[in-house]
């Protein structure tokens, strides 16, 4: 199994721990909780208003035209001087609704009284009404049309049609504009012993409570999306405001963090001048460089005292290593390298070590590869560690792999290949973290520190490159170490020697 670590820092917070969301969840169940509104509440009413008066500003043209038409076609027909009357007070009414619905659509949502706003609109509307009633009672002995009181219930038909969907957004609306007009258009508008007329009317009549219906449904779809706009606005806010918070948490965390880190880094000198002292004395007590020793077991406790001050020592050395990587101070000391004199370099070192197990280190390099721009002593640092875990977990007459070669890429790798115990998949992330050990690690007799790993990863990344750990249960690990194509170094041909240039004279 393949996994790559996301960060050589170790985790400062476990994200799997349900309480680091339980404050945000409990804001967002409070959200919900306030904004299962329904019709009636002043805050969903102004936005309903608002939208109302904003769908008569935007359809204050139709209305007022469909009047105009039906005006010209009655001049045409030869209706008298009424007609006019009735136009010029439907858009008179009109006209006066459009202003009072611009004048709500102006103002800020949270300042419209909702009472006084709806009672201008109703009233607006039944001005309206009053208009269309003067037209179902208008009549036209003297036209030339012999249907037109068909044409009056068609026309109001429309006009109920338009309204319904202009108006949906303020209840009863609808029933305050045309109540009056259909009650008008069957006491005089139509005569009802004429099949026709009486059909008509009865259309007129139902249409009415059709159009409330259809006027209402779009009532409700408006306050639904108003309740969802809502919801999404406050879930939102409080998301906004949870991200606040978790970015703050975050910042102190990293500056806490760096600070441990810097302070680690700063005291290299402080840590490592008395282990240099025990580590000094207790070489020349076990040597007996000054004088004998008679008893044996203050040479075995001088041994002892030298070789956990060397054991401190290390152990100081990779946590100074680690803090300044993770503080941003450690400098690479760049130049050309041959990688692969590196690594042989280093399996040369260990095989003094690998040998007392009877671990055999074979090494693989591919032949001819370029230059590597990097910092050699992190070059060693990454191999020797990656190395020492290999022949640390490896079996008795085991055997370790080391290769080193091209990526399909172009850049350059580093392998080391056990056949140790391997490592767990859910294991992994564990050991690449900074002191954290697999459960093979804590139950083997050779522990460590838990930092060679997030070093060598630290490492690679300042190199730009990539670490790895492929490893199955019982058939071993192989750690990768992956430099990118950058930073190998193309080999430049050779200069062409110039012939010396014959005399011309001699």
């Amino acid at each position: 199994m393949l996994q790559l670590s996301q960060t050589a820092d170790k985790i400062i917070v476990d994200r799997r721990q349900p309480h680091r969301h339980s404050d945000v969840a409990r804001a967002v169940r409070r959200t919900r909780e306030r904004l299962s509104q329904q019709a009636g509440n002043p805050a969903f009413d102004r936005e309903l208003l608002k939208l109302h008066a904003h769908a008569i500003v935007g359809g204050a043209p139709a209305i007022p035209l469909m009047v105009l038409l039906v005006t010209a076609a009655g001049l045409f027909a030869g209706m008298s001087g009424e007609i006019l009357i009735w136009a010029f007070c439907t858009v008179t009414f009109y006209a006066v609704l459009a202003v009072t619905a611009r004048r709500i659509d102006q103002t800020e949502t949270s300042a419209i009284d909702a009472a006084v706003a709806s009672r201008n609109l109703l009233v607006g509307h039944f001005c309206s009404g009053l208009g269309w009633a003067y037209l179902a009672w208008l009549g036209c002995s003297e036209c030339r049309v012999d249907q037109f009181p068909i044409i009056k219930a068609v026309v109001l038909l429309i006009a109920i049609a338009a309204t319904a969907l202009i108006a949906s957004s303020l209840r009863y609306a609808l029933v305050v504009t045309f109540a009056l007009p259909i009650v008008a258009y069957l006491a005089f508008g139509a005569n009802l012993a004429n099949p026709v007329e009486a059909v008509m009317a009865g259309l007129l009549f139902l249409a009415l409570p059709f159009f409330s219906y259809i006027a209402s449904h779009l009532n409700r779809t408006a306050i639904m999306l108003l309740s969802f706009r809502s919801e999404k606005d406050a879930l939102i806010a409080e998301l906004e405001t949870a991200k606040s918070m978790s970015d703050e948490a975050r910042r102190r965390a990293e500056e806490a963090n760096l600070a441990k880190s810097r302070f680690l880094a700063s005291m290299s000198h402080e840590l490592r001048t008395p282990l240099n002292a025990i580590l000094g004395f207790s070489e020349v007590m076990a040597k007996e460089v000054l004088g004998s020793l008679e008893n044996e077991n203050y040479r075995q406790y001088a041994h002892d005292i030298h070789d956990s001050g060397q054991h401190l020592l290390d152990l100081i050395n990779e946590i100074l290593d680690l803090s300044r990587i993770e503080a941003g101070r450690y400098v690479l000391n760049e130049e050309p390298l041959r990688l692969a004199h590196i690594v042989e370099d280093c399996c040369r070192m260990m095989e003094l070590k690998a040998h007392n197990k009877s671990i055999r280190i074979i090494q693989q390099y591919e032949e001819h590869l370029p230059r590597l721009y990097g910092d050699e002593r992190a070059l060693r640092q990454i191999t020797l560690n990656l190395i020492a875990n290999a022949v640390k977990f490896t079996p008795r007459n085991g055997e370790i792999r080391v290769r080193v070669g091209w990526t399909v890429g172009g850049g350059q790798y580093i392998s080391v290949k056990d056949n140790g115990p391997g490592i767990p998949p859910d294991e992994i992330p564990v050991v690449l973290s900074a002191f954290g050990q697999g459960s093979i690690a804590i139950k083997s007799a050779e522990q460590g520190t838990g930092l060679g790993l997030p070093i060598v990863q630290g490492m690679m990344h300042m190199h730009g490159g990539e670490f790895e750990l492929i490893s199955k249960l019982r058939e071993g690990t192989e750690a990768l170490a992956v430099f990118p194509a950058s930073r190998v170094m193309e080999e430049l041909p050779a200069m062409p020697t110039a012939e010396p240039k014959r005399a011309a004279r001699r």
